[in-house]
């Protein structure tokens, strides 16, 4: 996924924002991005209470293209270089890319969201998320000359969790145009080649917004703030946190991983005026909002807190895992049947999380639903963002073909 907003998992008032993945912001292509209108962000920054920072934190680096990334690219397209007109393959520089990034008999790149990586990371370690994936492929393009356009996909907003936190991923994608000195084969005039890496994406639905070069690098800034964050280095989280929103301050989501960061250090102050600047400019971001009514409660201001939950209630009458808390605690009941239906609705709004079709499995194990149990373990399988999470769900899936083959039951 794209950028990750999280929240502290406690019901209605339940959220503390953050970021991870892929994310949101305004126009984008390979020309430089222009610098952003000016904010003043120092009232809401205080390095005073953080340790100094021992990393070195360059958004310069993070689609930067390495020497090792520039011989890979033009050893397998030797006319990649910027202005030659001469190819000796028919198809477009396009293809040719894909094939040399995605073909099995290449680089073998996999998806994998446990965490973000630079351009030249994903390279090296041939894996990564929807964000970093993109930013990749943008290098590749730029060094060969080819335009290409960040885009952030409207309604597929992705909830999971993360130990205490709930945390919202959106997804990003990238198009790529053809080199304006490239050969043209008529009838072959599509205006641009939409590349996704997400399991299970369907381009031909997506609604999309081009995002610029600048916030899509703070969105880099602020997935590994919140990455940090679920890992409970909280000064680590805020140095990546401060740098993803003083490289772009268009990127509200930066500013509310800092609110979620004072929250957690105990600054409750600093994370309710980070809250309020959000919302003053994004008045129904449901996230902060949440985050906000629970700074508000934990500060014994009740009153507003009750009038910002009341908001949200109109604008979310259903928050996230609502129907999934439910239906496990139907788990615990015994009552499967229950769990099935409510498990269903939570699917029917967030079709590709792996957990919800995991817990669907387990509803069918304690209806004897063999079928279907076999069908969810291969959804929770195929839509798992992690290697871990595959694996773990391969290794059930193998176990329960195991035990319908002992117990006798076909499996087709």
């Amino acid at each position: 996924m794209g950028t990750i907003q999280a929240f502290h998992a406690v019901r209605r008032a339940l959220l503390t924002g953050a970021a991870l993945l892929c994310a949101l912001a305004l126009a984008g292509c390979a020309t430089a991005p222009e610098a952003p209108a000016m904010v003043d962000t120092a009232p809401l920054i205080h390095d005073e209470l953080f340790p100094p920072s021992r990393e070195l934190i360059e958004p310069e680096r993070v689609m930067a293209i390495t020497p090792k990334m520039r011989d890979f690219i033009h050893s397998r397209i030797p006319n990649a270089g910027i202005g030659t007109t001469l190819m000796m393959d028919t198809r477009d520089l396009r293809h040719l890319l894909l094939d040399a990034l995605y073909n099995r008999n290449e680089l073998q790149l996999e998806y994998d969201a446990e965490t973000t990586r630079t351009a030249a990371e994903a390279f090296d370690a041939k894996a990564g998320n929807c964000l970093s994936l993109a930013m990749m492929t943008a290098v590749f393009a730029r060094e060969m000359g080819l335009p290409f356009v960040f885009r952030q996909i409207y309604d597929e907003e992705q909830w999971s969790r993360v130990g205490d936190l709930q945390v919202v991923s959106s997804h990003v994608n990238i198009a790529l145009g053809r080199r304006r000195t490239e050969f043209r084969v008529i009838g072959s005039d599509e205006p641009s080649l939409v590349v996704d890496f997400l399991p299970g994406a369907q381009i031909s639905r997506q609604r999309a917004m081009p995002v610029d070069e600048r916030a899509i690098v703070a969105m880099y800034l602020n997935n590994r703030a919140a990455e940090l964050m679920s890992q409970a280095q909280l000064d680590r989280a805020y140095w990546w946190a401060r740098a993803a929103w003083l490289h772009d301050p268009r990127l509200l989501t930066a500013l509310n991983t800092l609110g979620v960061i004072y929250r957690r250090h105990g600054d409750t102050a600093l994370a309710e005026r980070a809250f309020r600047y959000v919302l003053a400019h994004e008045p129904a971001n449901v996230q902060t909002m949440a985050n906000l009514a629970q700074a508000l409660r934990f500060q014994g201001n009740i009153a507003e807190a009750q009038k910002y939950e009341a908001q949200l209630a109109l604008l979310q009458p259903y928050p996230p895992f609502k129907f999934f808390d439910l239906g496990i605690a139907a788990m615990k009941a015994g009552d499967y049947a229950q769990a099935r239906d409510l498990f269903a609705k939570e699917i029917d709004r967030s079709a590709y999380y792996h957990e919800f079709h995991f817990w669907m499995a387990l509803a069918n194990v304690g209806l004897g639903k063999w079928d279907v149990v076999r069908a969810e373990l291969a959804k929770a399988q195929e839509y798992s963002v992690t290697a871990p999470q595959r694996q773990l769900y391969a290794a059930k899936l193998e176990s329960l073909k195991a035990k319908m083959l002992q117990t006798k039951i076909l499996v087709r």
